[in-house]
């Protein structure tokens, strides 16, 4: 009988690093390929063991920011007193709940903060009947988070050599710059390379159809204390949304880059919006061009610095028809105006992940231009 079948899962994640104003050296290339390669993989065990989205993009996200040579977690930027402050957020396609933390200190991983907040709204009001939060900041995140279980981990043992060198170089690049009262604020971000913007995200679509998005960042080196990028803003940092009509796409997005414009833009709602076109391709490359590059409420800025990635996916017709076959069409894309962006993605139907280093073309300028690139994938299952 047909209750009996037992149907394969599909499921579909994607990754990435993007690397701001600078770019990925060919020297780092294959570090960063390789922790994208370890999320995607650690997500995709997650899923095989019959975990939903949440949990795999919570999985592969830890995972990046364990890594040193990303900058979220372990390894993030310093700011201008030499302390790690961090943004992180995760929200739910299926119940559209929304948790994030800003300027974090003293956590190892961020969006294991920004995923328990996200639970605990589930779970009603507080007593006295005050609603529970989705957001918090600094000391209070900190708290918080290790009144929950989380433990702390002290600021020296997520500081690396390679962050602790850039803090040291940027200081005094600020200092000389300060004495002979130059303006280089762009110049200072375009020779900080990979350590200036480089934010890490993750995209998934699970078993059920159910979509999940999650960023991590340890914002800009040398930030104001206290400064909260879009990694930790609503519809700014990710979105993630299931479809709700038969007609629609469900969708999820991270973003990366100059946390400011992000902000400003909220790209990464913008971009989850355009997707309901029916060419993907098209709708981000106008959304990337119209809704960030040329956005009214960036007017006046001649270098607009950021990075999508963006997964969509529908039920394909045969599964609408049939009890026995499910398909599931995912179309994922990637687009930025900065130097490169590095990507992994995985499917059920991969025994590993693969990985890529978008760039710019010959000739583009970082912050005027874009690249996108993409692909589509049929996950289909069929009854054992």
């Amino acid at each position: 009988a047909t209750s009996k079948n037992k149907l394969k899962a599909f499921y579909f994640l994607m990754i990435f690093t993007s690397s701001g104003a600078g770019y990925h050296s060919e020297s780092k290339a294959k570090e960063y390929k390789h922790v994208c390669k370890r999320a995607c993989q650690r997500a995709v065990d997650r899923l095989r063991a019959g975990g939903l989205a949440l949990e795999a993009v919570t999985s592969a996200l830890m995972e990046l920011e364990d890594s040193p040579f990303t900058n979220a977690g372990t390894g993030s930027n310093l700011n201008l007193s030499g302390e790690i402050e961090c943004d992180a957020s995760i929200m739910d396609g299926k119940s559209l709940n929304y948790g994030a933390v800003g300027a974090l200190s003293g956590i190892k991983n961020p969006v294991l903060v920004a995923r328990r907040l996200l639970s605990e709204t589930q779970k009603g009001k507080l007593s006295a009947g005050r609603i529970p939060p989705c957001f918090l900041v600094g000391k209070g995140a900190e708290q918080w988070a290790i009144s929950h279980g989380i433990p702390a981990c002290p600021t020296e043992k997520m500081t690396t050599k390679f962050s602790l060198s850039g803090y040291k170089r940027n200081k005094r690049k600020m200092e000389l710059a300060e004495q002979v009262e130059t303006k280089r604020k762009r110049q200072l971000c375009e020779e900080n390379n990979s350590a200036c913007l480089d934010t890490v995200g993750v995209v998934v679509v699970d078993r059920e159809g159910n979509v999940a998005a999650a960023v991590s960042s340890g914002g800009l080196a040398m930030k104001h204390p206290g400064r909260v990028g879009q990694a930790a803003h609503y519809g700014c940092g990710c979105w993630a949304e299931n479809a709700r009509d038969v007609s629609l796409y469900s969708t999820a997005v991270s973003t990366s880059g100059s946390g400011e414009h992000l902000i400003r833009t909220m790209l990464a709602r913008e971009c989850s919006t355009a997707m309901q076109a029916e060419n993907a391709h098209q709708a981000l490359l106008e959304a990337m061009q119209n809704k960030f590059i040329s956005s009214p409420f960036l007017a006046g800025e001649d270098c607009v610095l950021g990075g999508v990635i963006v997964l969509r996916c529908c039920t394909c017709g045969e599964a609408q028809r049939s009890e026995d076959i499910q398909a599931l069409l995912v179309e994922f894309l990637w687009s930025h105006t900065t130097e490169s962006m590095c990507v992994g993605y995985m499917s059920a139907q991969d025994s590993k992940a693969r990985t890529h280093i978008s760039r710019l073309p010959p000739g583009a300028v970082a912050g005027q231009s874009l690249a996108i690139e993409g692909g589509v994938c049929r996950l289909g299952t069929v009854s054992d």
